[in-house]
C-alpha cells in the first residue's frame, strides 16, 4: 500500500493568529540543541496579514538535503517580512543551562529583527522563550542572563516545524547558519568530524572525545560521551559557575 504523500506547511495557523488580532508574528525554530558540542541557534521569521503564501519548497529543515537550505535561505530572507538568527554558545550553555540559552539565543534573534513582533509562535510544547516567573533569594541554581529584549506573547505548537510554513522557514535559517559556523570550527578541530555530524554524537566525534578529549567548543558540563569521568569531571570544574548536569 503506497504511503500517504506528507503534507507541506501551510500559513494557515500563522493566518489565523494574524486574524486573531496579532499584526506582526515572530515564529522561531532552534537547532543544535541536543549537539556535544558549538552552539545552539534560533531562527525567526515574521509575518503579517501582507504576506504572501512561503516559497515553494519550505519544509522542516530535517527533511531536505543540505543544497536544498541553501537554496532557499534567499528565497525566505526576500520573502520574510523581517527574519534574524541568534547563538548562544557553549560557554554560555555550560553557565546558564540549556534552557537559559535557549531563552537567550531566541532573544538575540528577536532583537535582530528590523521590526518588532507583537506575537510569537515556537516551535515544541515548552515556552523557553518568556522570562522565568521572578525567584527568591532562596533559589538554587545559576544567575540567569538579563533579557536582552522585549519578548512578545508566546504560542507553542508541537510540531510547528512540520504544520507551519514560517516556522519552516525559521527552521532553514538557523540549520544552515549554524552548519556554517561548524564547518569553520572544523576546519580548526578536523579530527571530530563536525564537517559531516554538525557537532552531533556520531561515531566519529565519540571516537575523537574518547582520544583527544573535549576542546573549548564543547559542552563541558555535560556528561560527553567518550570522555571517562574522571575527565569529565575535571573539565566541568573549569567551568565558572558550572550548572549541574541536563
Amino acid at each position: 500500500m503506497a504511503r500517504p504523500r506528507a503534507v507541506p506547511p501551510s500559513l494557515r495557523v500563522e493566518r489565523q493568529m494574524l486574524r486573531d488580532g496579532a499584526t506582526a508574528l515572530a515564529c522561531l525554530d532552534e537547532v543544535g540543541r541536543g549537539a556535544l558540542c558549538g552552539p545552539v541557534t534560533i531562527g525567526v521569521v515574521v509575518v503579517t496579514a501582507d504576506s504572501k503564501p512561503a516559497p515553494a519548497g519550505v519544509r522542516d529543515s530535517k527533511l531536505l538535503t543540505p543544497a536544498a537550505r541553501l537554496a532557499l535561505v534567499p528565497r525566505i530572507q526576500r520573502w520574510a517580512a523581517a527574519w534574524s538568527v541568534g547563538h548562544a554558545g557553549p560557554a554560555e550553555i555550560d553557565e546558564y543551562g540549556i534552557i537559559a540559552a535557549l531563552r537567550l539565543a531566541g532573544q538575540r534573534a528577536l532583537d535582530g529583527l528590523a521590526l518588532t513582533p507583537d506575537a510569537a509562535l515556537l516551535d515544541g510544547n515548552h515556552d523557553y522563550l518568556s522570562p522565568p516567573a521572578q525567584g527568591t533569594l532562596f533559589d538554587d541554581g545559576p544567575v540567569l542572563p538579563a533579557p536582552v529584549c522585549a519578548v512578545p506573547p508566546v504560542t507553542t505548537m508541537i510540531k510547528a516545524d512540520m504544520k507551519c510554513a514560517a516556522v519552516a522557514a525559521a527552521s532553514v535559517l538557523a540549520k544552515t547558519t549554524r552548519d556554517a559556523l561548524l564547518l569553520e570550527l572544523a576546519a580548526e578541530h578536523p579530527e571530530y568530524g563536525w564537517h559531516d555530524n554538525k557537532g552531533y554524537a556520531s561515531a566519529e566525534h565519540v571516537d575523537a572525545l574518547r582520544r583527544l578529549g573535549p576542546t573549548v567548543h564543547h559542552r563541558r558540563s555535560w556528561r560527553l560521551p567518550g570522555v571517562g569521568e574522571e575527565a569529565a569531571e575535571a573539565v566541568r570544574t573549569e567551568v565558572a559557575g558550572a550548572v549541574p548536569v541536563l
